[in-house]
Parts: C-alpha cells; structure tokens; sequence
C-alpha cells in the first residue's frame, strides 16, 4: 500500500462512491466490462468495511459473483450510495490526521501528499501501480444500509 491508496481508502470512507457516478448507462458498462475483466485475486472478503463506523463496505466483487449474487442489485446499491450519501471533508481530514500518526510512511510525505490533494479539492485518485499488480482490486463502494440483508 502507497500513500495513494491509503488516501483512496480514506477518501472513499469519508466521500463514498459520489465520485464514480457521471451517468447510470457508464456505470453499467463499467460494472459489466470489469465482472468480465477482473481475473483471478487474492482472497477477500465480500464486504470490507472501510469506514470507522462500518457503515461503507468495499463490495468485493470476486466473492460477489463467486456467491451468485445480482449485480443490478450491486449496481443499484452503489448508485444509491453516490446519490444518497453526502461525503464530508472533515472528516477526511480527520481519517488523514489518523493515518499520519501511524509509523507506515514518513509523515513529511503524508503532509505533502495532502496538501497537493487540497489543493485540488480532494479528488478521487487511482489505486497506485504496485497495489493494482499485487492486489488486482475489484469493488464498488457503497453504504452498508442498501446492502441486501443476504450479503451480511
């Protein structure tokens, strides 16, 4: 994990999926071309809550379709989430001040890190090249209230 994916991780705890959604039919297409794309992974669990309080899970999506679950439902759930769930700034600054006491990176990189990000308005960013190669993440982010109660 780079300090990019940690970001990635604490901006999707804090903001959600709000960023993902441009247009329902582009976020059909993007669900279906990666069910079909994703390949083999590591071993992950269905949900991965990610926020503090556990209430937005990373939807892993090998274990989704492993389990024969409807990805309508995810697709829905996922939107439901971008629509419904308003992201805070805060308290991704909070998740940030956090992230910056462990001893994983160097806090002085941690500090710059987040100040370009500000300066940009917290955007979503990639998943770094060497956790996609290791990782080959496959998920969609969403609240744990519009999760079917058959995915707990």
């Amino acid at each position: 994990m780079q300090i990019q994916d940690v970001y990635k991780l604490l901006h999707q705890a804090a903001m959600g999926s709000e960023h993902a959604i441009s247009h329902l039919e582009s976020a059909r297409n993007w669900l279906k071309r990666e069910l079909a794309e994703m390949g083999e992974g590591p071993p992950e669990p269905l949900l991965d809550p990610i926020s503090p309080t556990g209430k937005i899970v990373r939807v892993h999506l090998r274990p989704f379709v492993a389990a024969g679950h409807d990805p309508d439902i995810l697709l829905d759930a996922f939107i439901r989430t971008a629509n419904e769930h308003h992201g805070d700034v805060r308290l991704l600054e909070q998740f940030w001040q956090v992230a910056i006491a462990t001893p994983k990176f160097p806090s002085m990189e941690m500090e710059e890190f987040i100040r370009s990000m500000k300066a940009d308005y917290y955007p979503a960013v990639h998943h770094s090249t060497e956790f996609e190669k290791l990782y080959r993440p496959a998920y969609r982010v969403v609240a744990l209230a519009f999760c079917p109660v058959k995915w707990l």
